[in-house]
């Protein structure tokens, strides 16, 4: 199984890297996790719809060069669905069975994801109402990966 997550923006706290690399080391016997980063664009407060609309499209490019026809993709969105962890895991379970097909995560940059790369995604899942850094996101969704492979092998892990 390969589970890749596409993610605008580059992790630059040293904190936020070693719980990445501490989910990433647990889950290297289990599957094969890429993690792809594109450019961040300045967003600056007071942008202008059209402003926005040209960064979220030039973002966009970097997620829509990177998937493929047959990938399943899951963008990370506000408005996207509340699942909980074993649902996650459902999803992944069930995918996870297209031979040869990759599962995709999307993370866009603060100001989310193009509605081009939206309608890529066949799931859009949310972690909650609260608003996260994006860089903090990263760092939920290979928890929940991790966590994921523990339900679906039927493993102990924290309640």
């Amino acid at each position: 199984m390969k589970i890749r997550i596409l993610a605008i923006g580059k992790i630059k706290e040293k904190y936020l890297k070693d719980a990445i690399a501490e989910y990433d080391k647990r889950l290297k016997n289990q599957l094969k996790l890429e993690i792809l980063e594109g450019a961040e664009e300045d967003a600056p407060d007071g942008l202008s719809s059209g402003d926005i609309e040209r960064i979220l499209k030039k973002e966009g490019k970097f997620f829509l060069s990177k998937i493929k026809d047959d990938d399943y993709n899951i963008a990370l969105d506000l408005h996207g669905e509340l699942l909980t962890s074993p649902q996650i895991a459902k999803v992944i379970e069930e995918k996870a069975m297209m031979q040869g097909k990759n599962i995709n995560f999307l993370i866009g940059g603060s100001l989310g994801l193009s509605g081009e790369v939206k309608e890529k995604c066949q799931l859009k899942i949310c972690f909650g109402k609260a608003t996260f850094p994006h860089q903090l996101i990263r760092v939920f969704l290979v928890e929940q990966i991790y966590r994921s492979i523990k339900i679906i092998k039927n493993e102990p892990y924290h309640k």
